[in-house]
């Protein structure tokens, strides 16, 4: 490309890989699915963890959570002198913005008092947002606006009363559409865009809090599936009795393995996709605004999530485990018009969410950070090559899944496998191979796999994180 172009990131928080409707067939999503047309859909897209923090912080530095430290959910903050693909940007000459939730750095008090942190990692503009849950008590322009409208305090009490009386209960939000997290993150987004001066290159990142739990689309979207055909959920593996690592906690914990009737799942589900369609409609409106400007044709956007949700499969709900619907995250890649991409548009790959930042910074012109363990997808999404990463790594609790076309094991924090699917015969993921005396041979291939991958990913020179 002659010139560097736009770059819209737009990204969703706890949404499967299969929640999109050019993938599922059910779930209504024009505007993403037209990215997609447009574009290249990658399928085989890992997280980086189970857990948001963790694959946040994979995806901000390149590195894997044994290198960044950061295993799970809790109060780090991004280190702004560890490289960020971010800072690249910034760097390359792109003035950059940001909308929604981050997630760097903790969520607690205001998060406007760490602004200087977000313009360290690179963001000149933003308006930061927490996840639905910390929108309880963590302030912000958000909250500032449900106050004076007088919707915040509903709010907390619909939130406190689903705690106590069925978390995983779907119902519509008492903020209504006008004032749902994701309406005003894509009401920003959108403002923001619309008035934005074009005299350098742009980089806008529009960060959702949904459809993380908890179910609460609002009307009109939490009845748009009310009557609508939903796949019932993939039913718990074989041998789950005495299965361990991941899927052991998560499988005798009351919180993540509630007791769930079909109808609880059900409207889960369709509370869910409610919420995928709301997400879907905001983004139409930022499209509608890039095309109004002339510039849709020369903008790059990437569609993307954090991590999946298992909204029923296997008889659980939220995530940390290594299980698909739980780790694989959908990811499409849209160019400008002028980059000639290949006839085939969906593609199975093997690659890991960390990948996302790479290819963002290739097709700036910039320099992803000498330190980083990403690699940029543009030369697979423009059909110069048919390969990317022979596996995939997700990490979570001291623990470590590699997936490859055929397998998916994870071993535990003493490197054990305690888990292996075979992916070509056993999609759904129901038959825990690990005890098979047949595959001994393939654990020891694949034990001495995650050995050189450990020696080859050792901790950077700079803490990922401040306060080490």
């Amino acid at each position: 490309m002659a010139t560097q172009p736009n770059i819209l990131f737009l990204m969703a928080d706890q949404m499967r890989a299969d929640a999109l409707g050019i993938v599922n067939g059910w779930t209504r999503t024009p505007n993403i699915d037209g990215l997609a047309r447009d574009g290249v859909l990658l399928r085989g897209v890992v997280s980086n963890s189970a857990e948001c923090i963790p694959a946040r912080f994979s995806l901000a530095l390149g590195l894997y959570p044994h290198q960044t430290g950061v295993w799970e959910n809790g109060s780090q903050t991004l280190n702004p002198k560890c490289p960020n693909w971010m800072q690249a940007l910034e760097r390359a000459g792109y003035s950059t913005s940001l909308f929604g939730k981050t997630h760097l750095h903790p969520h607690e008090g205001d998060l406007r008092d760490r602004l200087y942190l977000m313009h360290a990692y690179g963001l000149q503009t933003v308006d930061e947002t927490t996840g639905p849950h910390a929108s309880a008590h963590v302030l912000s322009n958000m909250t500032d606006s449900w106050q004076e409208n007088g919707v915040w305090e509903a709010f907390r009490e619909d939130l406190a009363e689903r705690r106590r009386s069925r978390p995983f209960q779907a119902k519509p939000s008492s903020l209504g559409i006008e004032h749902h997290y994701d309406a005003y993150v894509g009401r920003q987004a959108t403002r923001y865009l619309e008035s934005i001066e074009a005299d350098q290159p742009w980089f806008c990142w529009v960060s959702f809090g949904g459809p993380h739990e908890p179910w609460d689309a609002p009307e009109p979207y939490g009845s748009l599936y009310a009557t609508a055909e939903i796949p019932t959920a993939t039913p718990r593996l074989r041998g789950h009795q005495t299965v361990q690592g991941l899927l052991r906690r998560v499988f005798d914990s009351s919180y993540y393995s509630p007791s769930l009737e079909p109808d609880d799942v059900r409207a889960m589900r369709a509370n869910y996709a409610g919420n995928v369609t709301l997400i879907d409609d905001q983004i139409g409106a930022i499209l509608d605004v890039l095309r109004n400007r002339g510039e849709l044709n020369r903008t790059l956007i990437v569609f993307t999530s954090d991590h999946g949700e298992m909204n029923g499969d296997q008889g659980l709900i939220y995530k940390a485990n290594f299980l698909d619907p739980a780790i694989q995250v959908p990811l499409i890649i849209r160019p400008p018009t002028n980059v000639v991409l290949p006839p085939v548009r969906e593609v199975e790959i093997t690659a890991e969410w960390m990948d996302v930042g790479a290819t963002i910074v290739d097709y700036a012109g910039g320099n992803n950070p000498p330190t980083s363990f990403a690699r940029s997808l543009r030369p697979l999404v423009e059909g110069q090559t048919a390969t990317h990463r022979s596996y995939a790594v997700s990490e979570f609790l001291g623990h470590t899944a590699m997936i490859d076309r055929r397998w998916k094991v994870e071993f535990d924090p003493d490197n054990r496998p305690v888990l292996l699917f075979d992916r070509l015969v056993d999609s759904l993921e129901q038959t825990n191979l690990v005890d098979d005396p047949l595959h001994s041979a393939t654990l020891t291939e694949l034990a001495d796999r995650l050995a050189s991958f450990q020696r080859a990913t050792p901790a950077p020179e700079v803490s990922a994180t401040l306060g080490d």
